[in-house]
C-alpha cells in the first residue's frame, strides 16, 4: 500500500468582510487552495488582521491583534487570504508594529515570510496556471486592488488565471489600476471624496462594456457595487475567486438571495 504525501499545510485567512458579508469568498478559497493539493485549516482563533487600527493610527491595538493572529497562524506552512489589503497588511506592515522587539522579531519574520494573498499564491507559489474546471460565460473586467498592486504586486496573475475560465472573456476597463474611493476608514472619514472617486471609477466600469466587475478585494467590491446599484447598473460584481472556482453561479455582491 503506498500513502500520497499531504501537500502543504495552509491557513486561510478568512477576513472580517468575507466572514460577515460573503462567505462564498472563504469557500471559493477553500476549493481552490484544496484543488492545489494544499491542506487548509481556518483557525478558529483568528480575529481581524488589525489594519483598520493601523491606519487610524491606533498602533496599540493594531499590535495585541497582530499577535493573536500570528500565534493562530503559526502552525501552518503558510497562511493565505483571500484579500490585498489584509495580506498586505499582514505581510508588510506588521514588521513596524514590532520593530526593535528581540522577543518577537524571529516570529515576525517567519509569520510575513509565508503569507500571501490567495491568486498570487496559487500562481507564485504553487504555480498553478489554469483552472479548468471553472466556467464562467460573462465578458469580465478586473480592477486592481490599491494594497494588492502595490503592495504585493498583484497584476498578471488573475487575469492569467481567469484566461483559463471556459467562456470568459476580459475586457480592460481605462485605469483598472486607480482607487475606487473604499480605503477602508478613508471612506467613512472622507465620504464626499470617496464617493467622487467611486463615481470616477464605476463610469470606467461601465465603458468597459463588461457584464461583471472581478477585484480581489471585497472591501473595493463592496463600495464598487453599491454604487453601481445605486446608479441603476446592471453590472454584476463578484470576487475573483468566485470565479476561479466556479462558485459563481449565485447572487452577486449585493444582490438578494
Amino acid at each position: 500500500m503506498t500513502t500520497t504525501p499531504a501537500g502543504p499545510s495552509v491557513g486561510l485567512f478568512v477576513t472580517c468582510l468575507v466572514d460577515l458579508f460573503r462567505p462564498t469568498v472563504g469557500f471559493a478559497a477553500v476549493k481552490l487552495l484544496e484543488d492545489a493539493g494544499c491542506t487548509v485549516s481556518v483557525p478558529a482563533a483568528q480575529t481581524c488582521c488589525g489594519q483598520p487600527a493601523f491606519n487610524s493610527g491606533d498602533r496599540a491595538d493594531a499590535r495585541a491583534l497582530a499577535e493573536g493572529v500570528i500565534r493562530a497562524f503559526e502552525p501552518y506552512d503558510y497562511v493565505v487570504a483571500p484579500s490585498g489589503s489584509c495580506a498586505g497588511m499582514m505581510k508588510t506592515h506588521y514588521d513596524e508594529l514590532f520593530k526593535g522587539d528581540a522577543v518577537w522579531s524571529a516570529r515576525v519574520a517567519a509569520f510575513t515570510a509565508k503569507t500571501h494573498e490567495l491568486v498570487s499564491f496559487l500562481a507564485d507559489v504553487l504555480g498553478v496556471t489554469a483552472v479548468p474546471a471553472a466556467a464562467y460565460a460573462e465578458t469580465v473586467t478586473y480592477h486592481d486592488s490599491c494594497s494588492g498592486l502595490r503592495e504585493l504586486g498583484i497584476k498578471a496573475q488573475p487575469r492569467a488565471l481567469l484566461r483559463s475560465v471556459e467562456g470568459l472573456s476580459i475586457r480592460e476597463m481605462q485605469d483598472p489600476d486607480v482607487c475606487c474611493g473604499f480605503g477602508g476608514t478613508f471612506c467613512v472619514k472622507y465620504p464626499d471624496i470617496s464617493n467622487a472617486i467611486v463615481e470616477r471609477k464605476t463610469a470606467d466600469i461601465g465603458a468597459s462594456g463588461a457584464t461583471t466587475l472581478l477585484a480581489g478585494d471585497l472591501g473595493c467590491l463592496m463600495n464598487m457595487a453599491g454604487k453601481l446599484k445605486r446608479q441603476g447598473s446592471p453590472i454584476r460584481a463578484r470576487h475573483v475567486a468566485e470565479v476561479l472556482a466556479g462558485m459563481a453561479d449565485g447572487p452577486a455582491i449585493g444582490e438578494k438571495r
